[in-house]
C-alpha cells in the first residue's frame, strides 16, 4: 500500500517527540514534512532539540528514530500542504487555535491540544469507545467550508475515565462518578512541575483539570443526533492531584449504576469487550484494550506502563460500593504519555483511516 504523507506540527516539544518515536517505521503513514516554531525553522532535527549548553535533549525514551535526524524542521507557513494527506499537532493550545484552522482548511488535523474540544461540532475522539460520533466531522467540514477537520483527543486525565465508564454506561446505565486522580509529573509538560514541588509531596490542585475532566467525559461519552452531541446523562465529581510518578495516571473511581452491578458482571463486562472492540488489529493497537485484575494490590504505575506498550488500561481494586443501591468502585491506570497522547493519536488516525476519513 502507498503510505499516507503525515506531518508533525511541534515536532521539537515533548508530545511532538512522542509522535516521532510513535511514527518510526509505521505500515501506513510515513513523517514527510515536520514544523516547529520559527526559533527552530531551517535547523536539521538533531540540531533543533539541542539545549542552551548544546546537548540533544531526546525526552522520550529509547533512541531517536534514524529517519527524523536529518529532516530539515519547517516554519509552519513553509509546509506544502498540497504534499500532505494529514497533519498531527503537537502544538501548545495558545497557538494550537491558529495553526490548526489555518491546516484543517486543506487537510485533516488530528491534535493533542484543547484548543477544538469544546466546539459543538467538533468530536473528542477515544478510538475504540466513541468511533461513531466520527460522522460529525463531515458535519464540521460542511459548516467551516474546509477540505479537512480537526479531531482532537481529550485531556489525558479523561481518557482512562471515559474507557472505563463506556462499558459500564452501555449496560449498566452509570449515572453518578466520583473519581480522584493520581496524576504523574509527565503530565505537567518540561516545564510544568518543579522537583523541590513534587519531590516528598502530593499537589491537590491541577488548574482547570477538574473542569475538562467534567465536560469531555460526558461529550465522550454522548450519542450523536441530528447532527449535535447530545451529553451524557451522568453527574461526574473529581479531584485531581500530582503526585511523585513519572509516567502513567492512576485513579480511584466510584460509580453509581441504575441496574444491579458486582465485580464478576465487571470483569464478564470488559473481557466481552477486549473480544469486540473496534480497533483490534491496527497497528497500534494493544492485543487487550483493557485488563481486568482482581489481586488486590493492582494496578500500580510501575507495573502497568509497559503493558499493551502503554496503550492498554488496567482496571483492578473493583468492588461492590455500599454507598450506592448499585455500583462499583475500582482503580484504573491509563498510561498519560501513550494512550492519552501521541500514540493514542496515532490509534485514532488508524481508526479513521480505516472507517475513509483520511
Amino acid at each position: 500500500m502507498v503510505k499516507k504523507r503525515v506531518a508533525i506540527i511541534g515536532v521539537t516539544g515533548a508530545v511532538g517527540q512522542e509522535f516521532v518515536q510513535s511514527l518510526n517505521n509505521h505500515p501506513w503513514f510515513e513523517v514527510t514534512q515536520i514544523a516547529a516554531s520559527e526559533r527552530s525553522a531551517g535547523k536539521k532535527y538533531l540540531d533543533a532539540i539541542k539545549d542552551a549548553s548544546g546537548i540533544v535533549a531526546w525526552d522520550v525514551g529509547g533512541e531517536i528514530p534514524e529517519y527524523i535526524k536529518e529532516m530539515t524542521v519547517k516554519s509552519i507557513d513553509e509546509l506544502d500542504v498540497s504534499q500532505l494527506d494529514l497533519v498531527f499537532s503537537a502544538v501548545e493550545s495558545e497557538a494550537a487555535k491558529d495553526i490548526e484552522t489555518k491546516m484543517a482548511a486543506d487537510l485533516p488535523v488530528i491534535s493533542t491540544s484543547s484548543a477544538y474540544r469544546y466546539e459543538d461540532d467538533v468530536p473528542i475522539l477515544i478510538p475504540g469507545i466513541n468511533d461513531e460520533q466520527t460522522e460529525l466531522l463531515d458535519i464540521q467540514k460542511k459548516n467551516r467550508n474546509w477540505k479537512g477537520w480537526v479531531a482532537p483527543l481529550p485531556n489525558c486525565t479523561t481518557t482512562g475515565l471515559a474507557i472505563t465508564l463506556k462499558p459500564l454506561l452501555e449496560k449498566y446505565g452509570a449515572k453518578k462518578v466520583m473519581m480522584t486522580s493520581m496524576q504523574a509529573i509527565s503530565g505537567g509538560g518540561k516545564s510544568g512541575v518543579s522537583a523541590m514541588g513534587i519531590t516528598d509531596n502530593i499537589l491537590p490542585y491541577i488548574p482547570k483539570e477538574e473542569g475538562k475532566v467534567r465536560q469531555e467525559t460526558r461529550k465522550i461519552l454522548g450519542k450523536l443526533k441530528d447532527g449535535k452531541i447530545e451529553d451524557a446523562d451522568i453527574r461526574v465529581s473529581c479531584t485531581c492531584t500530582r503526585v511523585p510518578v513519572i509516567d502513567g495516571h492512576t485513579e480511584s473511581v466510584f460509580v453509581e449504576t441504575t441496574k444491579e452491578i458486582d465485580p464478576a458482571k465487571a470483569k464478564e463486562t470488559y473481557n466481552q469487550c477486549n473480544k469486540d472492540i473496534s480497533v483490534l488489529g491496527l497497528p497500534s493497537a494493544p492485543k487487550d484494550y483493557y485488563v481486568f485484575h482482581e489481586d488486590p494490590t493492582r494496578p500500580q504505575p510501575r507495573m502497568e506502563r509497559t503493558v499493551g506498550d502503554g496503550m492498554t488500561t488496567t482496571i483492578g481494586r473493583v468492588e461492590k460500593e455500599e454507598l450506592f443501591d448499585n455500583g462499583l468502585k475500582y482503580m484504573l491506570f491509563s498510561h498519560n504519555k501513550k494512550m492519552g497522547s501521541a500514540k493514542g493519536a496515532v490509534l485514532l488516525a488508524e481508526m479513521l483511516y480505516k472507517k475513509g476519513k483520511i
